[in-house]
C-alpha cells in the first residue's frame, strides 16, 4: 500500500501514522502538510530516516503540492487536514473554507485522476449539530445541521465527497467521529488544556455552566476505526465512530482536578462560547456490524492514561503552549525538505 496521509502531522494524523507504520508493515506512508500552528514537526521527529515514511511540506489546497506528494503513485489517500478549532472559526471562517473546502475538493480531484485511488476523508459528529437531552444519538441518516463555521465547513466537504462518489463513481469514504483526545493534541483543545493548565497551577476555564455533553473517544481507537474504514469501508458510505462514553464538560474537568491532585478552586467558569451545542452522541453500530470494529478502551481508563501522558511529557507540550516551537521546528524541517 502506497498511503498519503494529509495533516499528518496534527493530533489525529500523527497518532494514526504511527499505528499504519507499526501494524502494517508492507505500507509505506508519505505524510502530506502544511505546518501551521497545530501541525508540531515534533509529534513525528523520531520517524526521520525511517524507510517507509516521508514527509512533504505542502497544502491539500495546491495542485502542485498534491502532485508532489503523491509521487511515485498512490493506492490510497486518508485527509486529516483541517483547521478544527470551533472558536478560531467564529473569528474568522476564511481559513476553514480555504482548507476544509477548497482543500477537500482539490484533494478529491488530484485523487480522482489516479485510477483505483481511495480516499478517506476524515469528519466530525458536529456536521449533525445538537442534540437535546433525549434524543437518540446521531446515525448516518441523520440530516447535518451545522451551528457553527467550522462545523458547516466540514458538511460541506462531506456533501462534495459524497457527490464524488455519485457522480464519478469515485472510491471515497466519508467517516464522523466523536471527540478524541490522547496523546499530542494540541493544548487548546478542552482535555489537554485543562491538564496542562492544572500541571502549571493555573485556572481552569471552564464556558458556561459546563454541562455540555460530549461522547469521548480515545484517539487510537478512532484510529484502528479509520483503519478499517480504509481497509474494509465501501465506496460512497459514511461511517460514524464514537465509544457510548457521554461525559458533562464539567464533570471531566473534575476528574482531572481529581487525577492530578489540584484544588477545585482552580476551576473558573468563563463567558461562554457563541451558539455552544449542548450536546452530541453518536451512534456507531453500523461500523461495529460492517467494519469489525469496536473500542478497546473505557472512558476512565484513557483519561487516567492521558493524564499521565502529559505529566511524562513536559518537553513536548510546554513548547507548544508557549509558541517556542513554532520557529524551531519550522527551521528544523526546512532544512530537510529545502
Amino acid at each position: 500500500m502506497r498511503l498519503v496521509v494529509t495533516g499528518g502531522l496534527g493530533f489525529i494524523g500523527s497518532n494514526f501514522i504511527r499505528l499504519v507504520l507499526a501494524e502494517r508493515a508492507g505500507w509505506f506512508v508519505t505524510n502530506l502538510d502544511l505546518v501551521t500552528y497545530a501541525g508540531n514537526p515534533a509529534n513525528l521527529a523520531d520517524l526521520e530516516g525511517h524507510g517507509r515514511y516521508r514527509f512533504v511540506r505542502g497544502d491539500i489546497a495546491d495542485r502542485n503540492d498534491l502532485a508532489r506528494a503523491f509521487e511515485g503513485g498512490v493506492d490510497a489517500v486518508v485527509n486529516f487536514a483541517a483547521e478544527s478549532h470551533v472558536d478560531r472559526s467564529i473569528l474568522s471562517a476564511e481559513p476553514f473554507v480555504r482548507t476544509n473546502v477548497f482543500g477537500a475538493v482539490q484533494l478529491l480531484e488530484a485523487a480522482r485522476a489516479r485510477a483505483g485511488c481511495r480516499v478517506v476523508h476524515v469528519s466530525t459528529d458536529e456536521v449533525y449539530g445538537a442534540l437535546g437531552p433525549a434524543d437518540p444519538a446521531f446515525t448516518e441518516r441523520t440530516p447535518m445541521n451545522p451551528t457553527s463555521p467550522y462545523a458547516a465547513s466540514k458538511a460541506a466537504a462531506d456533501h462534495l465527497a459524497l457527490a464524488f462518489a455519485r457522480t464519478y463513481g469515485q472510491d471515497v469514504v466519508v467517516t464522523r467521529c466523536s471527540n478524541n483526545y490522547g496523546p499530542y493534541q494540541f493544548p487548546e483543545k478542552l482535555i489537554p488544556l485543562m491538564i496542562t493548565n492544572a500541571i502549571e497551577g493555573k485556572k481552569l476555564p471552564v464556558y458556561g455552566d459546563g454541562r455540555q455533553v460530549r461522547d469521548w473517544i480515545h484517539v487510537a481507537d478512532h484510529c484502528l476505526a479509520v483503519l478499517a474504514a480504509l481497509e474494509r469501508g465501501k465506496a460512497g458510505e459514511v461511517y460514524n465512530f464514537g465509544a457510548r462514553a457521554e461525559r458533562l464538560n464539567v464533570d471531566i474537568v473534575s476528574r482531572i482536578v481529581v487525577l492530578l491532585g489540584v484544588s477545585p478552586a482552580l476551576v473558573e467558569h468563563v463567558a461562554d462560547r457563541p451558539a455552544h451545542d449542548r450536546r452530541y452522541a453518536m451512534d456507531a453500530a453500523k461500523a461495529e456490524r460492517e467494519l469489525g470494529w469496536r473500542p478497546a478502551r473505557t472512558f476512565e481508563q484513557g483519561l487516567a492514561d492521558t493524564v499521565r501522558w502529559y505529566v511524562e511529557h513536559e518537553d513536548w507540550w510546554r513548547p507548544v503552549k508557549d509558541g517556542s516551537y513554532r520557529d524551531f521546528y519550522r527551521t528544523w524541517y526546512e532544512e530537510r525538505t529545502a
